[in-house]
């Protein structure tokens, strides 16, 4: 939970980088909070209106913790743009989004994890 509190601390923060964990921790409490509200939305009968306004809530968090995780590989985050191209371009991005960190300081600031 911590790591989903930092992402959303960090608002709309492009700058910098984010390790592995921050980023698929981020994933996984959206992926279940998502289930949680939809759930809840059929349960009620409000045809995905709380999933709906939680996706808009986090959605620009969730980019800049993308773009963050692809400074962290080394690369711009236009890289996230690569998603656009059919099937292939999705499985690019996360496997891009699971890369190890840069060792050292890059361009995009210090390794998160520490020196090394």
């Amino acid at each position: 939970m911590e790591w989903y509190l930092k992402v959303l601390k960090h608002y709309a923060d492009f700058n910098g980088r984010a390790r592995r964990t921050e980023f698929w921790m981020f994933v996984l409490f959206n992926i279940i909070i998502s289930f949680v509200l939809s759930f809840i939305d059929e349960l009620i009968g409000t045809y995905y209106v709380l999933s709906g306004l939680y996706g808009l809530f986090v959605f620009i968090p969730g980019l800049a913790v993308s773009v963050r995780r692809l400074h962290d590989t080394g690369r711009s985050g236009w890289w996230i743009f690569i998603s656009l191209i059919p099937l292939i371009g999705a499985i690019w991005l996360i496997v891009l989004w699971a890369q190890d960190s840069q060792p050292g300081e890059n361009k995009y600031g210090p390794n998160p994890k520490g020196a090394m």
